[in-house]
């Protein structure tokens, strides 16, 4: 496999005798759903059913990281927390197909929750305080955590040294960036020793879906070790009373079920600041496959890092306000 194109191969009908090939016969009706890192359909199988078919992108995760992503969510769901895990096939939960590996789930539906809705953050943080609880019950071996290192230094470094930024403004950008790796050090030092558990890792709206019965949080494929306040601050937005706010309906909710630690709330713009150092660097190393291509027509032009410029100066300046109370 060329990991410059690591579907090319990925046909439909590569797809579905990979789904055959576990005794579940398709009808061969597929829809690709919205995905830059895996490739993930939905397939309709001839009983009228449908599963979420996920194969994941070839060199990221290796076999171990993957299978500690599913054992999590699998002893979730056993918890009764409303997770979506992999399904089980003769006793395995990740599948391998010619050059390929991949998951299948089961489907489920839902609506993007109301977050301006106290109640609806309370029931998240409820459950999140159940999610952090498991979490914090066992240890990731295979995959590594959310750090200063792996989200903010090593990506600025691949960023630098793979020659992705427009010359004019290369300056600007690698003094503001390490300015905000400085502030990012500053805040983990004034948060002091908090602890890291492991996490959903990637807590946005788009990956919670709100039905009648609550929330369901979806793709734990971003999973790793950190501090709990990773997976509670996508979900604020707004101007500083309403974050005030939605952060105190969410505590609300999480503390029924597991006490916070007030000084991660130091980590929040830090948190920030490395997810979008963070991203820069996702969208360069995956520039080599089409989708995002297409998905990100303006990665990389001047106005982009000027952008990324202005971005970071703004998180510099607020991780040396006092944090939320």
């Amino acid at each position: 496999m060329n990991l410059d194109t690591p579907y090319a191969d990925l046909t439909p009908d590569c797809l579905l005798n990979a789904i055959d090939s576990l005794g579940m016969r398709c009808d061969g009706r597929l829809l690709q759903l919205n995905s830059f890192e895996n490739r993930v359909y939905q397939v309709w199988i001839e009983d009228g059913s449908q599963r979420i078919a996920k194969f994941y992108r070839p060199g990221r995760w290796n076999d171990a990281a993957i299978l500690e992503e599913h054992a999590f969510t699998i002893e979730l769901a056993e918890r009764e927390i409303p997770v979506v895990p992999p399904l089980s096939f003769n006793g395995q939960t990740l599948h391998h197909f010619e050059s390929h590996r991949f998951a299948l789930f089961a489907k489920q539906g839902g609506r993007p929750p109301d977050l301006e809705r106290e109640d609806t953050l309370e029931w998240l943080g409820r459950f999140l305080g159940r999610i952090h609880a498991v979490g914090a019950s066992g240890e990731y071996q295979a995959r590594p955590s959310l750090d200063i290192q792996n989200f903010g230094i090593e990506p600025r470094n691949f960023l630098v040294d793979g020659d992705w930024l427009p010359e004019e403004l290369r300056p600007a950008w690698i003094s503001v960036a390490d300015q905000a790796l400085d502030g990012v050090n500053h805040a983990y030092l004034r948060a002091g020793d908090v602890q890291t558990l492991r996490l959903h890792g990637d807590c946005h709206p788009g990956n919670l879906l709100w039905t009648n019965d609550g929330p369901h949080f979806v793709d734990f494929d971003d999973s790793r070790s950190g501090p709990a306040v990773q997976d509670m601050w996508m979900l604020l937005s707004g101007n500083e009373a309403d974050v005030r706010r939605q952060l105190a309906a969410l505590l609300r909710g999480y503390e029924t079920f597991r006490e916070f630690d007030d000084r991660e709330l130091h980590l929040i713009e830090a948190l920030r600041t490395l997810r979008l150092i963070h991203y820069s660097a996702w969208i360069a190393r995956r520039w080599h496959d089409p989708a995002f291509v297409a998905a990100f027509p303006w990665f990389g032009s001047v106005r982009y890092w000027q952008d990324r410029i202005l971005e970071l100066r703004e998180q510099v300046a607020l991780m040396q306000e006092l944090p939320l109370i």
